[in-house]
């Protein structure tokens, strides 16, 4: 199979980002893009070099390493080496008063370098823009995101309860559930783009684990291997009867990820008041899927659901303690944290074919983690999951 991006996917997202540029930044001249997953968007290849867009003359990319396997694979028009930013900078005679950069992507030291030979007075950010383009997927796109949604339904819903024994340690599943994702076609990376953050296959941990706290923006839990690597899974922690399993993984082909989070009762049922609380989350999916309509915004859907949730479920509701997080669910796509997010301050109206994650999730003493996950796409008819419907809590017995 050819995997290079076809041309006129790629015409079309950069037409899409410069009316988005016209439309929110009037005023614009020059962008340009240093972060491979916008650049890989942009031009279907991700290489050393930076994306520069000018508003009156063709986009260019400028490849420092590996220039020939730019050309291999990628179909986008514009692509020339350079040396260095010196080169570059011949072509570009004369610069405006601000660039458009990825503030949150840019650090200091490669700005330095990039400003010796491009003299910029002022950086704009253009992060949210960018995003917002990525966020409306193309039929192209989607076709990766719902097979990558399959393979999560079959490791998650079918697979893990068939490897659950007695004994085995969190390590143990996460190294054998990581390796049959990628038999199955995971391309083997979770990506998020939140500074220094670090995920190889996802949070899963046994009973109390999954409520261990993490410097992870997200409601669940995982002890990991060290506090230098805290991450895969504790591998003193042995399974026992009685555990709750916690396991929120990503899962991704060609580069568009899925997210997903299941959980089984191993040896025995949970007390029934813990099922409760699940199930509850499991509406909450439900309802905020119902709401993924084109128009509605993200802030409203946040207000609707939090609205409707009395204050006794709220405690530990999307994270335990003190430790709660302030969204529902995450745009996703090339990374597993995009925006928009279900939560305050998104009110850039939903539009079709925009894939989310909802996680509706709340920690129980004792116990752990419960709660579900799954990837929607928004459709005039609310959210469409397409990682399957299983509503978690499988036993495994």
């Amino acid at each position: 199979m050819d995997y290079r991006v076809p041309k006129v996917e790629l015409d079309n997202r950069m037409r899409r980002f410069r009316e988005r540029m016209d439309e929110k930044n009037p005023d614009w001249d020059f962008v340009v893009i240093f972060g491979r997953i916008n650049q890989y968007y942009l031009t279907g290849t991700m290489q050393d070099g930076m994306l520069c867009i000018h508003r009156d003359r063709d986009p260019m990319l400028w490849v420092r390493k590996s220039y020939e396997r730019a050309l291999d694979e990628s179909e986008f028009s514009w692509i020339s080496r350079m040396d260095s930013f010196r080169d570059a900078a011949k072509e570009y005679r004369t610069m405006p008063e601000s660039v458009y950069v990825e503030t949150e992507l840019l650090p200091i030291a490669l700005y330095e370098r990039f400003a010796k030979h491009f003299p910029v007075r002022r950086l704009l950010a253009v992060d949210t823009d960018i995003a917002m383009v990525r966020a409306v997927k193309s039929p192209y796109e989607l076709s990766f995101i719902e097979e990558s949604g399959r393979i999560h339904e079959r490791m998650l819903e079918s697979y893990v309860p068939e490897i659950l024994v007695e004994g085995m340690s969190e390590m143990e599943l996460a190294t054998s559930l990581y390796k049959t994702m990628v038999d199955e076609g995971h391309h083997g990376i979770a990506r998020f783009g939140k500074f220094n953050t670090e995920i190889l296959v996802g949070q899963l941990g046994f009973g109390i684990n999954s409520l261990y706290p993490t410097s992870f923006d997200g409601p669940g839990g995982s002890l990991g291997q060290y506090p230098s690597v805290p991450l895969l899974g504790d591998r003193n922690r042995r399974l026992k009867r009685g555990d709750l399993v916690f396991v929120d993984v990503g899962c991704g082909v060609s580069g568009y990820h899925t997210d997903k989070t299941m959980t089984y009762m191993f040896g025995a049922s949970l007390p029934e008041q813990v099922i409760e609380e699940h199930q509850r989350c499991v509406e909450i999916q439900h309802h905020t899927a119902s709401l993924l309509l084109p128009g509605n915004t993200p802030s409203e859907i946040y207000r609707t659901i939090m609205d409707s949730l009395d204050q006794e479920f709220q405690k530990n509701f999307m994270g335990f303690g003190e430790r709660q997080v302030k969204f529902l669910g995450h745009g996703v796509g090339l990374l597993i944290d995009e925006i928009p997010v279900i939560a305050q301050g998104f009110d850039e109206p939903l539009e079709e074919n925009m894939v989310f994650a909802l996680e509706p999730k709340k920690g129980i003493r004792d116990v752990g983690m419960v709660g579900i996950e799954n990837t929607f796409i928004v459709t005039p008819r609310g959210g469409r999951c397409i990682t399957g419907r299983n509503p978690g809590l499988i036993p495994v017995y």
